[in-house]
């Protein structure tokens, strides 16, 4: 099972099941963020990607892993109406952890080619 957290698919995965499992969270914190850059007294929030995968692979799962490194994001200039979210960093932040997800992705979907070819006897 990919993002199981030290359970039967961390041998055939390794790290990289609980990593797209965490940058899947984190893809949709930032999503949220973005969408209420605009909501008054909003707090940005993100999560340490490397405290919640080291969570992961000492087996926690992969939604726990998140919940733990989660934190709010201290802005660069405070809005008048107390929203946090600097649509900028929020963007960027976005765009790295959705490539960082793809390659993740392509490294699965590579294995998991290579293990079919490899029960198919080809």
């Amino acid at each position: 099972m990919v993002g199981s957290g030290g359970k039967s698919g961390e041998s055939l995965f390794g790290v990289h099941g609980d990593a797209l499992a965490l940058r899947s969270q984190r893809l949709a914190l930032l999503a949220s963020n973005i969408a209420n850059a605009s909501t008054p007294g909003y707090k940005a929030r993100d999560l340490d990607f490397t405290k919640a995968l080291d969570m992961a692979q000492a087996g926690t799962r992969a939604d726990a892993a998140a919940a733990g490194a989660m934190g709010y994001r201290v802005p660069l200039q405070p809005s008048q109406d107390g929203n946090t979210v600097e649509l900028s960093t929020e963007q960027t932040i976005f765009a790295e952890n959705a490539v960082q997800y793809r390659t993740t992705l392509s490294f699965l979907n590579g294995r998991i080619n290579t293990l079919m070819t490899a029960i198919r006897g080809e």
